[in-house]
C-alpha cells in the first residue's frame, strides 16, 4: 500500500505557519525589551524574518503586539480547557494542570517578564485582559461544579485564582507553585 504524495504546504498553510512562528518569537522580545523599546527590527531578527516580510504580516507594532498575546492566550485556555475536560482524572490533578498551563509556565525570571509586559499594556489589549481571565474562571468553575454542586464552584473557582495569583507572586519555581496551589485545591476539593 503507497503512501499519498503529500507535496508542499499550501501557501495559506505556510503563511499560517510562518504568522505563528512570528508570534512565538514576538512575545519574548516585547518582554526583553518592553513594549515601548521593542521594535519591529528587533522582532523581525528574533522570528528570522525580513523586516519588509514582518511588515506584510503586521502592519503596526501594537498588531502584532496584540496578535501575540492573543496567540498566547487562546493557547492557555485551550490547554486548561483540554486538561479540565478528562473526567477520567481526578479533579484536584486537573485543577492544578491547567492552572499550571495558566499561571504556572509564566513563574521564572524570563516568563515573568511577559506577565509584566502583557500587564503593563492594558490600554493596547483592550476586552483581552479582562475576557481571558473570565473564561478561565468559567471553566474551572465548570469543572468543579460537577463534583461539588453549582452553588460551591463559583466560590471556589475565585478563591483558586486569587490563591493563584499570590502564589504566582511569591513562588520562585514552577515546582514551589504547583506544589502551593496543589495545597490549596486539596484544601477546597480535596
Amino acid at each position: 500500500m503507497s503512501s499519498p504524495d503529500v507535496g508542499p504546504p499550501s501557501p495559506a498553510a505556510a503563511g499560517s505557519s510562518r504568522r505563528t512562528a512570528v508570534l512565538d518569537a514576538a512575545l519574548p522580545t516585547f518582554a526583553r525589551f518592553g513594549y515601548r523599546k521593542t521594535s519591529m527590527e528587533e522582532v523581525a531578527r528574533a522570528a528570522q524574518i525580513s523586516r519588509p516580510g514582518l511588515y506584510f504580516l503586521f502592519s503596526s507594532k501594537e498588531e502584532l503586539f496584540r496578535a501575540a498575546v492573543i496567540q498566547v492566550l487562546e493557547r492557555d485556555l485551550a490547554a486548561a480547557e483540554h486538561v479540565l475536560a478528562d473526567t477520567g482524572r481526578p479533579l484536584p490533578e486537573r485543577l492544578a494542570e491547567a492552572f499550571d498551563q495558566w499561571a504556572g509556565r509564566y513563574i521564572g525570571p524570563s516568563a515573568r517578564d511577559i506577565t509584566e509586559v502583557i500587564e503593563a499594556n492594558p490600554d493596547l489589549l483592550g476586552e483581552m485582559t479582562e475576557a481571558a481571565p473570565r473564561r478561565f474562571e468559567a471553566l474551572v468553575t465548570d469543572a468543579v461544579s460537577l463534583e461539588t454542586g453549582r452553588e460551591k464552584a463559583g466560590a471556589v473557582a475565585r478563591t483558586l485564582i486569587s490563591a493563584s495569583i499570590g502564589l504566582k507572586h511569591q513562588a520562585r519555581s514552577r515546582e514551589f507553585f504547583r506544589e502551593r496551589l496543589s495545597v490549596a485545591i486539596d484544601l477546597l476539593v480535596g
